[in-house]
């Protein structure tokens, strides 16, 4: 019976970097398993930047979670695309290249046992994976496997837009990723020669020739086998056959949902709520799936009085020629991600670093591909980071194809409510600018409905949607609720890590994509025992009140 060294559970954003590194060594061996299909070059729709809403609307590389009513959004379930690919969420995702806040690492770095995540730690291992076309700088790298476009924002809504925040009264600022986040600027995003530039294709397809490496699609891990406390393997699905894989480690890159879930389908978790489904129980650890975190956002839309904006592309009859100029140049209106730009700004006095993200957009378009009936358009997507509300991730039965209860409990805090009310009326400050004068049309929503704070959170309730960075589920740390080390190893148990979002104590100020690859890069040289990158004490901006 063959023993792997390493069983990477997961194929995604993480597993892909895990697969790359701990294999580069031939004398390991190593099993990943991903549930879902190959990421198929020749499918425009997880490659072509601009079909985002392909991915994100389908089934056919998406787990396509829903959340459980509720409460404070009018018990709607709140749609939760995840990847199900070779390559995972990074080939469904927005592509925005978001490190986060420096201060959100400092922030990590004060809980106990985390003192060796601070943004001096992380920052070298974003660099790291980072390939910048724009070229090397302080803050970011130039010569990694992931590469990053910065576009060109050639849009005059871009341009109408970067003046408005500043008469608004914002700065703009260089680069999100550099010295300053908060501010509006360019967002990098992770395309190549205008193709999406997902994780399997810059960590796995290069390397997929290596004797030592085991990578298996469609293969759908259902529980982790232990001998006593030890993790030995796992057992999977694959067609219709259960097979069990052995290892010396086994590590989960599942993300936020699938992780906790696979834990607690092994018996790890709660032990009174995984004895009551008849799971046998193999270490009692309660903060498994809790503290779920995530980003809520909202549309801004307006009308655009010029026929400046996106609109055209969405019409069937200009789709053959775009896709044809995508597909044997890799340029034109299919090339971009729509999300070339945005920025960070604090809502208050009372936070101390930017509390608000945006988006801005030359169309308006929701994620289902959806269009406003009123032709062209524009929108900016606006959501507070640094939330203080906090859910689950429950399995609710042995069966592993039964999806958990995700409950993210949206709205249900007095500060998260204080601070959808600023950003709505942030967001129409900036938007009705002189700026935007000779485009702005009516605002289509919220609209005239949403004026008072009680209409506003009422909207917000009725049309909020999930930014899609859930994260958190299985945090590092030493108190009560954590569930992994600062090694990411799972507390009571060996032989056994997490490597994913669920790992972050905190949901960063951004899109997660970047922060998750820089996790299971610094991961890796934790796994092999190497010496960790030399910190780098990069300053970064304090707003002083």
């Amino acid at each position: 019976m063959k023993k792997y060294n390493y069983i990477i559970v997961g194929g995604g954003s993480a597993g892909s970097v895990l697969a790359n590194r701990l294999s580069a060594n031939p004398k390991n061996e190593v099993l990943v398993l991903e549930a879902g299909l190959p990421d198929y070059k020749m499918d425009f729709r997880i490659h072509m930047p601009a079909a985002l809403t392909y991915p994100l609307a389908g089934k056919t590389y998406n787990w396509w979670y829903e959340s459980d009513p509720e409460p404070h959004m009018k018990n709607r379930r709140v749609y939760q695309p995840r990847g199900k690919v070779l390559g995972g969420s990074s080939c469904i995702n927005g592509m925005i290249h978001i490190h986060g806040n420096a201060m959100d690492y400092e922030k990590w770095s004060k809980e106990d046992g985390l003192e060796d995540w601070s943004y001096s730690h992380c920052l070298p291992y974003f660099k790291r994976f980072e390939c910048r076309m724009a070229g090397a700088t302080e803050y970011q790298g130039a010569v990694g496997p992931v590469y990053l476009t910065t576009p060109e924002c050639d849009n005059p809504l871009f341009d109408a837009f970067f003046s408005a925040v500043q008469e608004a009264g914002y700065p703009l600022t260089d680069d999100v990723n550099g010295y300053q986040q908060e501010g509006f600027g360019k967002f990098d995003r992770t395309t190549y020669k205008g193709r999406r530039w997902n994780a399997a294709r810059a960590y796995i397809h290069p390397v997929k020739s290596r004797k030592n490496l085991t990578v298996k699609c469609g293969a759908m891990a259902t529980r982790i086998l232990f001998e006593g406390k030890r993790a030995v393997g796992v057992e999977y699905e694959k067609g219709k056959k259960t097979i069990k894989a052995y290892a010396k480690e086994v590590i989960s890159c599942g993300g936020s949902i699938n992780s906790p879930q696979l834990l607690q389908l092994s018996g790890i978790g709660n032990a009174k709520e995984l004895s009551a489904l008849g799971i046998n129980v193999v270490h009692d650890l309660p903060g498994v799936g809790e503290n779920l975190q995530d980003h809520l956002e909202l549309y801004v839309q307006y009308a655009c009085k010029k026929p400046v904006s996106m609109y055209p592309c969405l019409q069937w009859y200009n789709q053959p020629k775009i896709g044809l100029e995508w597909l044997l140049k890799g340029t034109g209106d299919a090339a971009t991600n729509h999300f070339e730009a945005g920025g960070f700004i604090r809502s208050n006095d009372e936070v101390e670093y930017p509390n608000l993200q945006y988006h801005f957009l030359p169309i308006a378009i929701r994620y289902d591909g959806s269009a406003p009936n009123e032709g062209h358009g524009y929108q900016v997507h606006v959501g507070p980071m640094n939330t203080d509300v906090r859910g689950h991730v429950k399995i609710k039965s042995k069966d592993p194809k039964e999806y958990p209860s995700i409950l993210f409990n949206y709205l249900s805090t007095e500060n998260e409510r204080k601070e959808w009310v600023q950003a709505i009326r942030k967001t129409r400050e900036i938007m009705t600018q002189p700026a935007f004068d000779e485009y702005r049309g009516k605002e289509l929503s919220p609209g005239e409905q949403a004026q008072t704070d009680e209409e506003i959170l009422d909207y917000v309730a009725t049309e909020g949607e999930s930014a899609y960075h859930p994260s958190c589920t299985c945090a590092m740390g030493t108190h009560d609720m954590a569930v992994t080390d600062s090694q990411l190893r799972v507390h009571g148990v060996e032989g056994l890590r997490v490597v994913d979002a669920s790992v972050m104590p905190y949901v960063t100020n951004g899109n997660i994509y970047a922060p998750v690859m820089m996790i299971a890069e610094k991961a890796a040289d934790i796994i092999l025992g190497n010496t960790p990158l030399p910190t780098e004490d990069a300053p970064y901006y304090k707003h002083s009140k």
